[in-house]
């Protein structure tokens, strides 16, 4: 296997426990895919911490679901990795959202999670 094969392969198992726990609407699940000090920025202000990313994701409509292509991939250090993305979020009642979205996986004692999210429109 190759780097970005393996690189792929961390962020899919992360992005995959993020996007089920959106797409259930449990919004303490979604933030117990991030670090303790992640740095959250969706399409409102920007927060810092699980609690952040918890409330944010409460406030998002039952029904939301969140889809995902990984464009890139950057190992920036054995314990890092950047993904950047095609995401798009689809809801019950109103036309889907497409975003970028940039994350930085941080390998810790108990496996890989979210330490940075970045949402962008372009």
């Amino acid at each position: 296997m190759n780097g970005t094969t393996d690189d792929e392969t961390i962020l899919r198992e992360v992005l995959e426990r993020w996007r089920t726990a959106v797409d259930a609407h449990r919004p303490q699940d979604v933030a117990d895919v991030f670090t303790e000090d992640a740095i959250f920025q969706g399409l409102h202000p920007y927060g810092v911490g699980r609690y952040a990313v918890a409330a944010y994701y409460a406030s998002q409509p039952l029904g939301m679901r969140a889809g995902y292509r990984i464009l890139e991939t950057r190992r920036y250090a054995d314990d890092l990795v950047l993904g950047y993305l095609d995401t798009e979020f689809t809801f019950t009642d109103r036309d889907p959202v497409a975003v970028k979205l940039a994350v930085l996986a941080r390998r810790q004692e108990d496996g890989w999670a979210l330490a940075h999210y970045q949402v962008s429109r372009l």
